[in-house]
């Protein structure tokens, strides 16, 4: 038998209601923009659908603006892995703004691979709120 090709969609972007780590529940889109108000608290990012991929390794990127440390250091990009569970599954990868704000203006660059391949790549501007 032939094995099911992997089917990755951003299926939404944007700014959403918040994501929980202890609840499986994909957040809610409030918004879609790749425009975001830099104001403490907002999270934002995208949602994929993925099918025909049980079992394969998704890696993901958070890169973000010039982000220092306690220490004035820049924070290198965030890096995570998830085995994926299911050949019908939703993934959400985002971020959320913190204090201070200064250093999180910029381009943030989200980016996922499945096996090694890149399935998504959205770039979100982050200003400074009107």
């Amino acid at each position: 038998m032939a094995k099911r090709k992997t089917e990755a969609e951003l299926y939404s972007y944007g700014i959403f209601d918040g994501w929980d780590s202890k609840s499986k529940a994909i957040p809610k889109l409030l918004k879609i923009t790749d425009q975001i108000p830099a104001i403490e608290g907002i999270e934002f990012g995208y949602v994929l659908k993925i099918k025909g991929a049980k079992g394969a390794l998704l890696r993901y990127r958070i890169a973000h603006p010039g982000i220092r440390d306690e220490n004035g250091k820049i924070l290198l990009p965030f890096d995570g892995v998830q085995h994926i569970n299911s050949n019908d599954w939703q993934f959400f990868l985002g971020d959320s703004i913190w204090l201070p704000l200064n250093d999180k203006t910029g381009n943030w660059t989200l980016t996922t691979w499945i096996n090694d391949v890149e399935v998504a790549r959205k770039t979100f501007r982050v200003r400074h709120a009107e």
